[in-house]
C-alpha cells in the first residue's frame, strides 16, 4: 500500500505558527502526522515544537507591543520584523523566528526583550516542561491545552489565548460570510451537512471551470430542513452567485435540498445524487453477507451508459423486492438522478469526481477530527465559528479536482441543455 507523506518547509512552518497564534485551542491534530503520514517522532518535535513556540513568542510580544498593525505606528515599543533565535527543549536547542521589538528613537540600544523568549532561555527546566506538555497533549489528543499551558509556563495568560481563539474564529466566520462571487464562475456546487453535538451545519463548496474549489458558505441547520437550505442558497445569490447561471448540483439525495435548489436556482439545473450515499442507503437494509454483492453490482451499473445502467439496477430491485422490499424501494427512489453525470456525457475521471459528495465530505472529516475533543457545544454561534475556521483551513489545502482538464465537457453540456430549455419555452 502506497504511503502518504507530508513535507513541511520554512514557509509552511510560518503559516502553521501564524495559525496557532490565532487559534491556540484549535491546535491541529498533529498526531495524525504520525499515524497517517509516517512522520518520525523527532521530526514531529521539530515541526510542532517550532510552530507552537513561535506562536507563544508572538502572543508574548503582543503583550508588550500590542497587535501588529501593518502601516501603523504603535506605542512606545514597536515591532521591527523577526530575527533568528533558539530555545532549549530538554536536551536540544530548537531554532525559531522570534518577533523583534524596539523602543522608538533609541537606536542600537533600543532593543526590547520578548518576555517569553527570555524566560525560555534563562531556565533550562522550562524546556523540559514545554516538551512534556507538547508530547502529553499530542499523545492524549488533548491538543486544545498545549498552547494555553505552554503560554502560561512562560508568563502568557490562558485568558489571552482564549480571547485569541474567539476573536480569530469570529474573524474567520465573518470572512466566509462576506465573500463575494460576482466575478466567480461556478459550474458545480456540492452541498452537504455535518453534525456537532446536537447542532447541524450545512456547507456549500463550489467548483470553477479551472478545477479550483472554494468554500461558499455555511449555515446552521439540517439538510432535511428546506427553509434552512433555501436560506443558505438565497444568501449565495445575495453575495453574487448568478441564479440564472446553469450549473451542476451534487447532493446527498435529501428532498429538502432538491426542493431548495429548484426554488432558488430553477428546476432546469441538473442534479447528481451522491452514489456513495445511495449505496449506503440500499445496503443498510440488507444483511451483512449480502451487502458486498449488491455494492459491486451497483458500482458496475454506474459505469454503464444511463439507459443500460438504469435497466440493470431496475432488475436488481426486482430481485430484492420479495425478500428485502425496503432495499428495493431505496434503490429505485431518485434512480435517474444517480446517472446525471452519465447523461451529460462526461469523461470517466469527471464522472467519478462529480458523482459523489466526497469533495465536501473530506473537509467535513478533517473538521470532525479537529473538533472531536470538544466536549460541549454551547450554542449555534460557537458551532458556526468552528465550522468556518475549519473549512477555511482545509480550503487552503484544496487541490484541483480529478479530471479538471475535461471540465470543458461539463461546460458544453450545461450550455447545450440551456439552449434546449430555451427552445422548449419558445
Amino acid at each position: 500500500m502506497k504511503k502518504s507523506y507530508q513535507v513541511v518547509d520554512a514557509g509552511e512552518r510560518d503559516k502553521i505558527a501564524e495559525f496557532l497564534t490565532k487559534n491556540g485551542q484549535a491546535l491541529l491534530p498533529f498526531v495524525d502526522l504520525i499515524e497517517t503520514a509516517g512522520m518520525r517522532v523527532d521530526k514531529l518535535i521539530d515541526e510542532v515544537g517550532r510552530a507552537t513556540i513561535q506562536a507563544v513568542l508572538e502572543l508574548s510580544a503582543r503583550g508588550v507591543a500590542g497587535q501588529p498593525h501593518q502601516g501603523k505606528v504603535g506605542g512606545e515599543v514597536v515591532r521591527n520584523g523577526t530575527q533568528a533565535g533558539s530555545v532549549p527543549l530538554s536536551q536540544r536547542r530548537l531554532r525559531v523566528r522570534k518577533p523583534r521589538l524596539r523602543r522608538k528613537g533609541k537606536g542600537v540600544g533600543g532593543e526590547v526583550a520578548v518576555p517569553a523568549y527570555e524566560a525560555m532561555n534563562s531556565d533550562r527546566r522550562l524546556g523540559e516542561r514545554m516538551l512534556a506538555i507538547m508530547l502529553d497533549g499530542v499523545s492524549t489528543r488533548r491538543y486544545e491545552r498545549v498552547i494555553p499551558e505552554m503560554a502560561e509556563t512562560v508568563g502568557v495568560s490562558k485568558s489571552a489565548v482564549s480571547r485569541q481563539v474567539v476573536e480569530a474564529s469570529e474573524e474567520k466566520l465573518k470572512e466566509l460570510c462576506e465573500r463575494r462571487f460576482e466575478d466567480v464562475d461556478l459550474i458545480a456546487i456540492w452541498i452537504d451537512g455535518l453534525v456537532f453535538g446536537e447542532h447541524h451545519v450545512i456547507a456549500a463548496v463550489g467548483l470553477d471551470p479551472g478545477g479550483g474549489k472554494r468554500v461558499l458558505g455555511v449555515r446552521e441547520g439540517a439538510t432535511e430542513n428546506s427553509t434552512v437550505v433555501k436560506g443558505l442558497l438565497a444568501d449565495l445569490v445575495e453575495r453574487g452567485v448568478d441564479p440564472a447561471g446553469r450549473r451542476l448540483f451534487v447532493i446527498d439525495g435529501s428532498k429538502a435540498l432538491r426542493k431548495a435548489i429548484d426554488e432558488v436556482f430553477g428546476a432546469e439545473n441538473p442534479v447528481q445524487r451522491c452514489r456513495g450515499h445511495k449505496i449506503r442507503n440500499v445496503t443498510g437494509h440488507l444483511p451483512q453477507d449480502y451487502r458486498c454483492q449488491v455494492t459491486f453490482q451497483m458500482k458496475a451499473a454506474y459505469k454503464l451508459e444511463e439507459k443500460e445502467g438504469v435497466a440493470r439496477l431496475k432488475k436488481l430491485a426486482e430481485r430484492l423486492r420479495d425478500e428485502y422490499p425496503s432495499a428495493a424501494e431505496s434503490l429505485l427512489e431518485g434512480l435517474s438522478e444517480t446517472f446525471t453525470v452519465n447523461r451529460l456525457g462526461l469523461s470517466g475521471p469527471l464522472r467519478r469526481c462529480l458523482s459523489t459528495t466526497n469533495i465536501i465530505e473530506n473537509p467535513n472529516s478533517a473538521l470532525r477530527r479537529g473538533t472531536r475533543r470538544v466536549s460541549r457545544w454551547r450554542d449555534g454561534a460557537m458551532v458556526l465559528r468552528w465550522a468556518a475556521t475549519g473549512f477555511l483551513d482545509v480550503e487552503s489545502r484544496f487541490r484541483k479536482v480529478m479530471g479538471y482538464r475535461d471540465l470543458w465537457m461539463l461546460e458544453a453540456a450545461l450550455n447545450e441543455d440551456q439552449v434546449d430549455s430555451r427552445k422548449a419555452v419558445a
